[in-house]
């Protein structure tokens, strides 16, 4: 049997697969790294495990995370995703979207992708910790300061470094877990 990190529900399949595929490896996909920028801060308040399991109706909801039709929602489409009881409805979180990617998109223009702005922070190698409980760093910190300063929400530091773990920007896994990868 598989040994994970205790996080891990080992009754929501979703979650195994989510740990055991996409937490702690390095993403340089532009579209999930929108993706779970977004969901982090959806997160906010809530569990992972929540967030997770609402995660392919957030795809249909904010069309595949394409941060181009995102930027243009107007009240009407506002109005539907707050009706739709698949996602989160929260005033605030959805407004935060559209306006993620409006500034992803600032992003982009001036940086390349979210991908060259978000790595260059660790020169494209990941930071490999022992699996201790960190809930922010000095990295966390800065990043999260710099990315509000771009007009990004939902984007505080505890925020930041779940993505940061999300994305394998830092390898979290627990000492005792079957994918902690010692340096």
């Amino acid at each position: 049997m598989k040994k994970r990190c205790a996080w891990a529900n080992p009754a929501n399949p979703l979650y195994l697969n989510y740990h055991d595929h996409e937490w702690g490896i390095p993403c340089h996909d532009e579209r999930r790294l929108f993706e779970m920028l977004n969901l982090e801060g959806a997160q906010a308040g809530l569990s992972w495990e929540t967030i997770l399991n609402k995660r392919e109706n957030y795809r249909l909801a904010f069309d595949n995370w394409d941060a181009h039709q995102i930027a243009t929602y107007d009240d009407a489409k506002v109005a539907s995703l707050l009706a739709n009881p698949g996602i989160v409805r929260n005033r605030l979180k959805v407004a935060a979207t559209i306006n993620n990617a409006k500034a992803y998109l600032r992003l982009c223009e001036e940086k390349g992708s979210l991908d060259a702005y978000l790595w260059a922070y660790v020169n494209g190698t990941p930071i490999h910790n022992n699996g201790e409980r960190i809930v922010t760093t000095p990295l966390s910190d800065q990043i999260s300061k710099d990315l509000s300063k771009r007009g990004f929400k939902f984007v505080g530091s505890t925020i930041i470094y779940a993505y940061m773990q999300a994305i394998g920007m830092v390898h979290d896994h627990a000492a005792d877990c079957d994918w902690h990868c010692p340096v």
